[in-house]
């Protein structure tokens, strides 16, 4: 199973609307950020706390890269 499918099948279980690819590219952006930026666990982490803050993933991924960078 591909990760496409993966996604569009939980999507569907959990009653989600799948990503679009721009969506779907922020988010890994995010990961990216937030992966090089602390341990690797720091992804999934952000990533959950995005789909619960209401903001955009873009407005996230900028603070994320401001995130530690002092």
């Amino acid at each position: 199973m591909t990760a496409e499918e993966w996604v569009e099948q939980f999507a569907k279980e959990i009653g989600a609307d799948v990503p679009s690819k721009a969506e779907l590219d922020q988010i890994l952006e995010l990961a990216s950020v937030a992966a090089h930026a602390s341990e690797r666990t720091a992804a999934p982490v952000a990533c959950w706390m995005v789909g619960r803050t209401g903001k955009s993933v873009a407005e996230l991924i900028q603070i994320a890269e401001r995130t530690g960078a002092a």
